[in-house]
């Protein structure tokens, strides 16, 4: 018995929406991380891209658990000197809480170049509405 290994063309892409309000953030970007992954498929392969499309709508009603929306800190460094920046969770969540859920996923998809092309994958809004109706998305 020979090993399978999926190949670029044999892959059919679907499109998915999760609706992330009421949903803790770690639920939902595990959620979206598989779906981009393609581990739900049966032809997955490790070192090839076999995921799908993802649409995450209602980014602004996520939740965490616990003291996190004022515990939670988010900070860059830009490499100059002064260049700390730190934000905690209500804040980035008032401002932009798509960002939210795009690091959250980021961090559960692979370091590398296939983790970039399953990243382009992933859509967040913020609110009910996005642009993707006309691929017919599936609710995950």
């Amino acid at each position: 018995m020979k090993t399978f290994s999926a190949k670029a063309a044999d892959v059919q892409r679907e499109w998915w929406v999760i609706d992330a309000a009421g949903q803790h953030l770690g639920h939902v970007a595990v959620k979206a991380a598989n779906l981009l992954r393609g581990k739900n498929k049966t032809i997955f392969t490790p070192h090839v891209d076999t995921g799908d499309f993802v649409v995450v709508i209602n980014a602004d009603q996520v939740q965490v658990g616990g003291k996190k929306d004022l515990q939670k800190v988010y900070t860059s460094f830009s490499g100059y000197v002064g260049g700390h920046k730190s934000e905690i969770f209500r804040d980035r969540k008032a401002r932009r809480p798509e960002l939210l859920i795009e690091r959250a996923v980021r961090g559960m998809i692979p370091h590398n170049r296939l983790g970039r092309s399953v990243y382009r994958k992933l859509k967040v809004y913020r609110g009910t509405e996005h642009p993707h109706g006309a691929q017919n998305p599936k609710t995950a």
